[in-house]
């Protein structure tokens, strides 16, 4: 996007090596995410109460083994979401990203180096294909079966910089996919794989539906596909929050304490009717200040996810509409730089214009840097993120009005969107 806003943000896309060495595609983590704790205890634990016995002075009495036993009039319980959870888990899958090691030696390399590659001579050429290796790990969707493929929705930042990607199905069976689309502004991607794999496709439910204390589930596979179909359960804890992205741009997401761990990346956000109103993309593990925080995990709603795939399956990318300029919001700019600016002391709201880009539409409309952006089609700008929800409500080649603020005073243009990929 053009449009952006220069922010510091907490919000990132790190990758975490496991145990195995591997990088687990993480839900977007900041800070340093602590490991598991206390692992084995509890076996140590069982282990001594399977042996036990009562240990009094010289006296021991052993437990007898018929002494308990489990009711046979034990009720068949399953939590409140257990059924949610069978309706999707068959279709949520693992996603690997694989990677082509290098597969010249470092005496090649410090040959091509100084003496560049010569292509001709086999042993010293670095440009035969090495190996493919799994590079990262993360989640994903399976959504629809459509013309002999089935379709599965992921995280752009899952896919990135991959030579191949495979995805291993809830059966445990590993398939080559193919990349059909990705987004990088939204961190939305689309694959395919045969339909003869896909044996249960997931329903998209109404994010718009959605209330603040609503029961969910993150569905994926946290720390990789060793820990695939793991289910965690929690609240919407804001059915729409607007963040900051480490591409500088911001974001309309799903907030939820619900645990959203590295590598569920991609992955289910569920109702409790068995949909996917959500796909898992982000975490904040620290604040600005340093300060660790849990249970805030974020997730694309579901009604921008089916609009975002519905167009990569079509043409394999995004095209938005945009205004060719650079922005930042006010509340963005200290009060101190504003005079600097020479920003109207009066104005509460609003995005300031950086720069306009050179024969763009905002430049052929009038528009000038340093003009305040107030209102487009007469709706009120409060942040980059409501200046983008009305531009994406238009396509490329529309007109849209324009308020802008400059020396202090309405100045209404007429801009005609030009397209952005």
């Amino acid at each position: 996007m053009v449009e952006n806003q220069n922010n510091n943000n907490n919000l990132q896309q790190p990758r975490k090596k496991n145990t195995n060495g591997k990088i687990i595609a993480t839900a977007a983590i900041v800070g340093v995410v602590g490991g598991l704790i206390g692992g084995g205890v509890s076996y140590y634990a069982a282990d001594q109460m399977n042996n036990a016995s009562v240990n009094n002075g010289a006296a021991q009495t052993s437990v007898s083994s018929s002494s308990s036993k489990v009711s046979e009039k034990s009720a068949k319980t399953s939590g409140t979401m257990t059924t949610a959870y069978n309706d999707v888990k068959g279709a949520v899958v693992s996603v690997i990203n694989l990677k082509r090691q290098s597969s010249s030696n470092s005496t090649n390399s410090l040959y091509n180096s100084l003496f560049g590659n010569d292509d001709s001579d086999d042993s010293y050429s670095s440009s035969s294909k090495g190996k493919l290796e799994t590079y990262s790990e993360g989640s994903g969707v399976v959504y629809m079966k459509s013309n002999g493929k089935g379709y599965i929705v992921t995280n752009n930042h899952v896919i990135s910089g991959s030579d191949a990607v495979q995805v291993m199905l809830a059966n445990g069976k590993t398939v080559n996919a193919k990349v059909v689309g990705k987004d990088s502004t939204t961190d939305l991607a689309v694959l395919s794989i045969d339909a003869k794999y896909v044996t249960k496709t997931a329903e998209f439910g109404d994010s718009k539906s959605l209330q603040a204390g609503q029961t969910v589930i993150a569905v994926g596979s946290p720390l990789g596909s060793e820990y695939a179909s793991t289910v965690t359960q929690g609240i919407i804890s804001a059915p729409a929050r607007t963040i900051s992205t480490s591409s500088g741009n911001q974001q309309t997401v799903i907030q939820t304490d619900a645990a959203i761990n590295p590598g569920n990346s991609g992955g289910a956000l569920v109702n409790s009717a068995g949909q996917v109103i959500g796909i898992n993309s982000m975490k904040l593990a620290q604040s600005s200040d340093g300060t660790s925080v849990e249970g805030m995990g974020f997730a694309i709603p579901s009604n921008e996810v089916v609009t975002i795939v519905n167009e990569l399956v079509k043409k394999g990318k995004i095209t938005r509409p945009q205004l060719g300029v650079r922005v930042i919001a006010l509340q963005g700019i200290p009060e101190g730089y504003r005079s600097r600016l020479k920003i109207n002391s009066t104005l509460k709201s609003g995005i300031y214009i950086a720069s306009v880009n050179k024969n763009s539409s905002a430049a052929n409309a009038g528009m000038k840097s340093g003009d305040v952006i107030t209102k487009v089609d007469g709706k009120k700008i409060d942040d980059v993120a409501s200046l983008h929800s009305i531009l994406y409500s238009h396509k490329v080649g529309d007109t849209v009005n324009v308020t802008v603020n400059r020396n202090g005073k309405d100045v209404n243009l007429k801009v005609k969107l030009e397209g952005k990929t």
